[in-house]
C-alpha cells in the first residue's frame, strides 16, 4: 500500500540510482560534496575568564563571553559581558547583553542592559532593553544601521524628508550667466 521513499534510503543505494555527472573533477572526493551541502555547526562562544586581562582589540565573527577585563575595542556577533567583567573601549556587535561594566561606546542591533549592568558611555542601537536597576550614564541614539559608524539616523514617522541640495550649474550655464552680467 505504501512504498518507501528514495529520500530515506541510505547513501550508497541513492548514489547508484543517480548517475554521476560526467564533468565532475577527479581531484574532489565524494565526501566533500556531502559536507559542503551540510550546514556548518555553530562554534561555541569564546570565553574570556575572570582572571584574564587583555590590552588590545578583539575581533571575531563568532560569539564572545567576557568575564575578565578588556582594555580595547571588541567586535563580535554576540557579546555577553559577565557580571565580573570590565570593558574599557568601544563595543560593536549584532547582539549585546551587558551584565557587567562598560566604559565606552556601545554599538549594536540589539542591546540589553540587565539589572547588574554599569555603562558609562553612549549607546547606539536599533533596539534596546534596559532592566530596572541598571546604571547608565550617557546618551541613547537609535539608528537603522548602528554597526556602521556613519549609519543613518532613523527619522520620526511624521517628519518630512529633508530637501535635496540643488545641483551645481553646468559650465555652459555659468558662462551664459557671466556673459549676461558683462552685457548689462
Amino acid at each position: 500500500m505504501f512504498s518507501k521513499s528514495k529520500i530515506n534510503e541510505p547513501g550508497p543505494k541513492q548514489a547508484e540510482a543517480t548517475p554521476a555527472p560526467a564533468a565532475a573533477p577527479a581531484a574532489a572526493p565524494a565526501a566533500s560534496d556531502y559536507t559542503s551541502s551540510m550546514p556548518k555547526a555553530k562554534p561555541a562562544a569564546s570565553l574570556l575568564s575572570s582572571d584574564l586581562h587583555i590590552t588590545g582589540n578583539v575581533k571575531t565573527t563568532g560569539d564572545i563571553q567576557v568575564e575578565g577585563t578588556v582594555e580595547g575595542d571588541i567586535r563580535a556577533h554576540l557579546l555577553t559581558v559577565g557580571e565580573t567583567a570590565t570593558i574599557k573601549g568601544e563595543i560593536t556587535a549584532d547582539d549585546v547583553v551587558i551584565n557587567g561594566r562598560i566604559v565606552g561606546r556601545v554599538r549594536g542591533l540589539k542591546v540589553r542592559l540587565t539589572s547588574t549592568a554599569r555603562v558609562e558611555g553612549d549607546i547606539i542601537h536599533k533596539t534596546i532593553a534596559i532592566e530596572s536597576g541598571a546604571h547608565f550614564e550617557g546618551s541613547v541614539q537609535r539608528q537603522d544601521d548602528p554597526l556602521n559608524p556613519g549609519g543613518r539616523k532613523s527619522a520620526p514617522a511624521a517628519a518630512a524628508p529633508a530637501a535635496a541640495p540643488a545641483p551645481a550649474p553646468s559650465a555652459a550655464v555659468q558662462a551664459a550667466t557671466a556673459a549676461r552680467k558683462t552685457e548689462s
